[in-house]
């Protein structure tokens, strides 16, 4: 089948005598959808790359799925978020395959971690090393759960929490895994699954697992791409961060502090006579431990520089590495008593190695270290991945299509294209629909007047003070989008002070899930919600429910985090410039999804509130809001609430 073949054939199905037509009650015709399709039949067919962006409504996942199912390659779709991975798996595709008829197998392949571990179940269950009753409890549901499923999917043990900790003692890591040599290979959960996958035609994964596999990070998965004709990568504007991920390489005193406990326990198990290898590894526990305590109790993110100036973090670290380093030689010598201790020996040698890259950081990368409240972290960033990513594109001939809401800025993909290395192939076309909404009749953006500097210390109480008219007149909820988390405290104990005398509820990220707060939002007819970073983007509330978006500033990371700095740096040593190159188009593109949440249906209204004066004041700014969709624009009040009216 020739491409145009290919396009006519995808074309026609979205006629308005087409497949979709004749199938879905509600369908509508929309240009922009035709033309994505399109492309993308294009893009399969030549093996090219597309990057599309699609603004909301266009209806890309259709766009893209249609062609791929016709044409009977073997596809990989990945995307950011659960709520996404389990809209397409379970809506959208399902929808497709049944509108064309076309006989594809389908499937949905998780991390690692989100599959029990046969093995790691077993020796829970023996060792018996939980704190609280509740934990006991979810051991024994778990139990009872690996006699019942087929798939030993967590998702599908209703009874336990996601976020319990008893899950991570009884799933398995890349570290871990005993692979061929598990006594319960031939029934183990994650295998299976990868052995459905790649018999699927068509295969739903999430971004860190596609990039584990592009990084040939996890054993067993470099199968996974190579077997495939298409990749497509939904809310593909979180790739640049992904890959980053993936491609640089992190030390965890969790890590350690794991290893010390499965060493101890393999040990009790297979080298019981040797005392010697359980003091080893209780030693690597504690210096562990004493590494991150020597940080301080605050969670950050840290320079090598300010790491050097705390003055306990060095002699902690050369405890743990020379405690690692004996544990180590002393695990060289059991590795043999069994593949729990071998495996453990393995483990330890990946640890010295990713400690010592961290000591003597390759050229273009840059370390730095994250403290958490019960971990530290210390990172080996690239401080570009096109190259990396540009080598594995181009590894084998096949079409990749990277499409979102939010790739470019006003319409320029340069700055998307030049951190993932696209720029340079010939085979990359990029393309642009703005979406089928009637933004100058939904939407209008209000920026007010007489707002301090951002950095003004009563900026928080100016942002409450200036929605709060605006939140009088709307008829229903709204979203309050900070850029740290000291904003968002700050704002939400102000709103509080003002809406004493309302019954409206006010909603803090945080207090409970994020789930659970949207339910409470959607329901409640007239709520505000003030988050930070978790709410910008991939929420979908449509209607009344959500009618004002407010963002408090211009969303610009900050100049201090040690790795846009080093890139920062390193960008202006070879004569760019790093804020119109790098920091304007990132902060442009993140406005945009914050934006995102405001239309969501053709039959939405509302407003958009940027309290950051720099949107009107400076050059920049203007760039950041000729990128969002056409609404209708005012820094008067009065034109706002007669917008509403």
């Amino acid at each position: 089948m020739g491409a145009s073949a290919l396009q006519a054939q995808t074309v026609a199905l979205f006629g308005e005598n087409g497949a979709f037509a004749k199938h879905l009650s509600n369908y509508k015709l929309r240009r922009e959808q035709v033309d994505m399709a399109a492309q993308a039949a294009a893009a399969i067919e030549q093996q090219s790359i597309l990057v599309a962006e699609a603004g909301t409504g266009t209806g890309k996942t259709f766009a893209y799925l249609t062609p791929a199912l016709l044409s009977g390659a073997k596809t990989i779709v990945s995307t950011a978020s659960k709520a996404l991975q389990d809209q397409l798996f379970f809506r959208d595709i399902p929808t497709v395959r049944a509108a064309l008829a076309v006989p594809i197998t389908v499937r949905l392949l998780k991390g690692r971690a989100n599959y029990l571990c046969l093995y790691r179940l077993q020796h829970s269950m023996a060792e018996g090393e939980f704190t609280t009753r509740t934990e006991v409890a979810h051991l024994r549901s778990i139990s009872q759960f690996a006699r019942q499923t087929r798939s030993g999917d967590k998702a599908e043990c209703a009874e336990v929490p996601e976020n319990s900790p008893v899950w991570r003692m009884v799933t398995s890591s890349r570290e871990n895994c005993l692979g061929q040599e598990c006594p319960n290979h031939g029934e183990c959960f994650v295998l299976a699954a990868r052995k459905e996958a790649l018999l699927a035609d068509l295969l739903v994964v999430n971004h860190h697992l596609l990039f584990a596999d592009m990084a040939l990070r996890d054993e067993g998965m470099a199968e996974l791409l190579p077997a495939c004709n298409t990749v497509i990568i939904d809310e593909a504007h979180q790739i640049p961060e992904i890959a980053t991920q993936f491609f640089g390489e992190q030390f965890s005193t969790g890590q350690l502090v794991e290893l010390a406990r499965d060493t101890k326990n393999e040990g009790l198990e297979a080298a019981p006579d040797f005392r010697e290898l359980q003091d080893a590894a209780h030693a690597l526990d504690k210096a562990s431990r004493d590494l991150r305590l020597s940080t301080g109790v605050d969670s950050g993110r840290y320079t090598w520089a300010q790491m050097e100036q705390k003055s306990e973090f060095s002699p902690a670290l050369q405890h743990v590495q020379d405690a690692l380093d004996a544990l180590l030689e002393i695990l060289k010598t059991q590795a043999a008593r069994s593949e729990g201790l071998a495996r453990c020996a393995t483990r330890a040698l990946e640890q010295r190695t990713l400690l010592q890259n961290w000591l003597e950081p390759a050229p273009g990368y840059v370390r730095w270290a994250e403290t958490f409240s019960q971990s530290l972290h210390l990172n080996h960033t690239p401080l570009s991945i096109s190259g990396d990513l540009q080598k594995r594109m181009g590894a084998y001939p096949r079409a990749w299509i990277l499409t979102s809401a939010t790739l470019a800025v006003q319409r320029d993909f340069s700055h998307y294209l030049r951190e993932l290395g696209l720029d340079t192939l010939d085979k990359t076309q990029t393309a642009c629909w703005p979406g089928p909404f009637n933004y100058p009749e939904q939407a209008i953006l209000y920026a007010p007047q007489q707002m301090p500097t951002p950095h003004s210390p009563d900026y928080a109480v100016a942002v409450a003070h200036a929605a709060w008219p605006v939140l009088e007149a709307i008829p229903g909820g709204a979203f309050f989008l900070c850029t740290t988390l000291a904003t968002m405290r700050r704002v939400h104990e102000h709103l509080a002070e003002l809406m004493a005398g309302t019954n409206w509820p006010l909603l803090l990220q945080g207090e409970s899930s994020k789930g659970a707060l949207l339910h409470r939002f959607r329901t409640a007819g007239k709520a505000v919600l003030v988050g930070s970073q978790s709410f910008w983007e991939g929420i979908d509330v449509r209607g009344e429910a959500l009618s004002l978006v407010v963002i408090d500033k211009l969303p610009f990371a900050p100049p201090d985090d040690p790795v846009l700095a080093a890139r920062i740096a390193s960008m202006n040593m070879e004569g760019k410039n790093a804020f119109e190159q790098y920091q304007l188009p990132q902060a442009a593109i993140s406005v945009k999804q914050g934006a995102g949440r405001l239309i969501r249906d053709e039959n939405d209204r509302g407003v958009l509130m940027i309290c950051d004066p720099r949107l009107i004041s400076k050059g920049y700014g203007k760039r950041i809001w000729r990128s969002l969709p056409p609404m209708q624009r005012s820094r008067e009040l009065s034109a706002v609430l007669a917008f509403l009216s």
